[in-house]
């Protein structure tokens, strides 16, 4: 078993700028009138609300957690909305949720401080009649146990707290969960357990696998975020996991990393996913998920800018009611005939388009089409090269990196799955971490990228030249470490590679290897004349996901090349409209 193989390190209380006004352990309950503001910066209620504060609830295991729940007043039974995250569910007026809204350009007065970051607001929530429950995790502030990192525990955790709502006395029985990062992946762990009452889940963004997505994303230990994660969060009175001397002592893929993966085919509740191309950390686990769930009713809507301001959009906010008050309360909205996909197409010059209908992700006149690089030329063509050819770098050089680059005579749009398939081999070493980007240029060569969130001041530039890719959009990437090259023939398919990350294969002298690597889905347009350029680095182009995040550097030496054409025949492989 996986706990087995668990380590854990001391925790720790709360520090005081992760601590809120509704931190201090007070069981009890109270009502918030209509009109009342917990702190200034906040917006008031619009309803009578009832508060019942630090409620116990005691998991199959004994373990005791303490829960939060807002909910309307009035003897009208009602659903309920789970936010299920380590973070503290009394962090809602604190400084440090109070700062990130302000890094994304967020007003505080877009919530009400009684949610819990990335969390449903009981502000809007309870006056349309559901009430919402903020549970501090096992391990976390009051709650007891030791924590641990998205897996098959929380599922079981929080299975046992959708049941123990489910059969309040104020609850219909019907239960959902909601909210984006942390509060999205405990909800395909939750969805796989199956719970009898866990009626709807709405997973905007977050990582389905914790291998792949955080900690070893292309076979390379980048543990930066993972360290922010664990050290900024889980504090509490017990232990927590330790999840960076866990990938120092299981470098591969084992049964404690696979009880890190939700069991798709077991999730079959009704699912409205949101994703966003532009997450470096929850992008690819948030697709991965929405294509392997065995949801039959599941729905999928990709924005075009970052999770936060998305979540908390009004007419996102009202969108996400339709589909709660279909499958909780039975509303007959129309809600089934939303399109199964509507997909964002980026532009980078501002004429974005939005919720464009599809039956499904990448839609069905997308046509994926070899672009074969050509190392004389440093071109990407649509015929291979029949010569071979080779272009290379020194990894400790200024370039560290090749291109190719191709220009569109027509408007090109795509819309999927990107890969590259590359032919390479490393020079007086016997491994290589290899970086790769696929950029938009404009018709001149200027690079071209785009704010993700309202935030566009001199600030953001700064944090954003190089790192913080949540703020700015800049291309889609991908990564891998060569000897992790050995590709999982289950889970592949032929837009989309994936790896089993279970061996490593190191190069011998001269060995010319192939190797594939999925980059980002991408819905991007270019417009006559603009240009792709298709980037191969020893280093990381795009830098960390956020601010003050340690960056990984490669582990490289010596000299890295690319082969192309004749029997090497290295390509991009895009997804095409073909409308």
């Amino acid at each position: 078993m996986s706990s087995d193989l668990t380590i854990y390190t001391p925790s720790g209380p709360l520090p005081a700028a992760r601590t809120g006004t509704l931190t201090p352990f007070e069981p009890g309950t109270r009502t918030l009138e209509a009109g009342f503001r917990i702190a200034p910066q906040f917006r008031t209620l619009p309803v009578d609300i009832v508060l019942d504060k630090d409620v116990a609830v005691t998991l199959r295991d004994g373990v005791t957690i303490y829960v939060d729940v807002f909910r309307p007043t009035g003897d009208e039974q009602v659903p309920v909305i789970v936010a299920w995250s380590p973070y503290g569910k009394g962090q809602g007026t604190s400084a440090s949720v109070m700062g990130v809204f302000g890094l994304v350009g967020l007003s505080n007065q877009t919530v009400s401080g009684l949610a819990k970051f990335e969390a449903p607001d009981p502000a809007y929530w309870c006056a349309q009649g559901y009430a919402v429950c903020n549970p501090d995790v096992r391990g976390v502030a009051d709650s007891e146990g030791d924590s641990v990192l998205w897996d098959r525990q929380e599922g079981r955790d929080c299975y046992d707290l959708v049941e123990w709502l489910a059969v309040q006395p104020w609850c219909t029985g019907k239960v959902a969960m909601s909210g984006t990062s942390y509060l999205a992946v405990a909800q395909w762990f939750t969805a796989a357990e199956q719970p009898p009452h866990l009626a709807a889940i709405n997973p905007w963004e977050g990582v389905s696998d914790v291998y792949r997505d955080l900690v070893m994303r292309g076979g390379m230990p980048d543990t930066g975020f993972a360290r922010q994660l664990q050290d900024g969060s889980f504090f509490g009175r017990n232990r927590k996991e330790d999840i960076l001397a866990e990938v120092d002592r299981y470098p591969l893929m084992n049964d404690l990393w696979a009880d890190k993966i939700p069991d798709f085919d077991r999730i079959t509740v009704p699912a409205y996913v949101v994703a966003s191309y532009s997450n470096t950390l929850h992008t690819a686990g948030t697709f991965r998920a929405w294509r392997r769930i065995a949801s039959p009713d599941k729905w999928l809507r990709i924005h075009n800018g970052q999770e936060w301001p998305d979540y908390y959009d009004a007419a996102n906010v009202e969108d996400l009611r339709r589909f709660f008050d279909h499958y909780l309360k039975e509303v007959d909205n129309g809600w089934e005939q939303t399109p199964r996909v509507r997909y964002s197409i980026l532009d980078l010059h501002g004429g974005d388009q939005v919720d464009v209908p599809a039956d499904t992700f990448p839609p069905n006149d997308a046509t994926s089409q070899r672009f074969h690089l050509d190392a004389r030329s440093r071109s990407l063509t649509t015929a291979a090269p029949a010569a071979e050819a080779e272009a290379g770098y020194a990894v400790d050089a200024n370039p560290n990196a090749v291109s190719f680059i191709t220009r569109f005579d027509v408007e090109t749009v795509l819309v999927g799955y990107p890969k590259a398939h590359l032919w390479v081999q490393a020079h007086d070493a016997d491994d290589m971490d290899l970086f790769v980007l696929l950029q938009k240029l404009d018709a001149h060569g200027t690079p071209l990228a785009a704010f993700t969130v309202p935030n566009q001041s001199a600030m953001a530039h700064d944090l954003t030249d190089h790192g913080a890719t949540i703020l700015k959009y800049k291309g889609s990437d991908g990564r891998l470490r060569v000897s992790a090259r050995h590709l999982d023939a289950a889970l592949s398919t032929p837009d989309v590679p994936a790896h089993t990350f279970d061996r490593v294969e190191k190069l011998s002298a001269g060995q010319i290897v192939d190797i594939e690597i999925d980059l980002l889905p991408i819905g991007l347009r270019f417009n006559p004349g603009e240009q792709l350029r298709f980037v191969i680095s020893a280093r990381n182009l795009l830098g960390t996901m956020m601010p003050g995040i340690r960056e990984y550097v490669g582990a490289n030496s010596g000299r890295h090349v690319i082969h192309t054409g004749g029997s090497t025949p290295s390509y991009l492989q895009l997804p095409v409209l073909t409308r």
